[in-house]
């Protein structure tokens, strides 16, 4: 059974972990600040995150992610056609335009394929 003050004591740790996450934030958002865009794994994350919200389709990964004097531009892969097995399962390579805040400005597929396909490049 916790005592008072146990319970003050844990009240006091918990708030000292705070501030250093607060700081944490702020300097990500400094960072932010400096070069006018979001940090890249922002990016990735809203980049996945609003072209498969617009798609209604399941993010698969992020393959690209490419600072642009506007932001970002991001190469997301997408399940477009869930089947089974799940090699012969419908994929989409989706380019995306961010601008610095993480916004979506754009997107365009650029390539559809088999999950198991592998590319054969040069």
């Amino acid at each position: 059974m916790a005592t008072t003050g146990d319970k003050e004591n844990k009240s006091q740790s918990q708030q000292s972990s705070r501030p250093q996450a607060k700081s944490d934030q702020k300097q990500d958002r400094g960072q932010s600040a400096q070069n006018g865009r979001v940090p890249i794994a922002k990016a990735m994350r809203l980049a996945a995150g609003q072209l498969s919200e617009l798609l209604q389709c399941e993010p698969g990964s992020v393959s690209s992610v490419k600072a642009t004097d506007e932001g970002w531009t991001a190469d997301v892969e997408v399940v477009e056609i869930e089947r089974v097995p799940d090699t012969t399962s419908v994929m989409g390579s989706y380019r995306v335009q961010l601008d610095g805040d993480g916004n979506l400005l754009g997107y365009e597929r650029t390539r559809r394929y088999a999950r198991g396909q592998i590319d054969q490049r040069k």
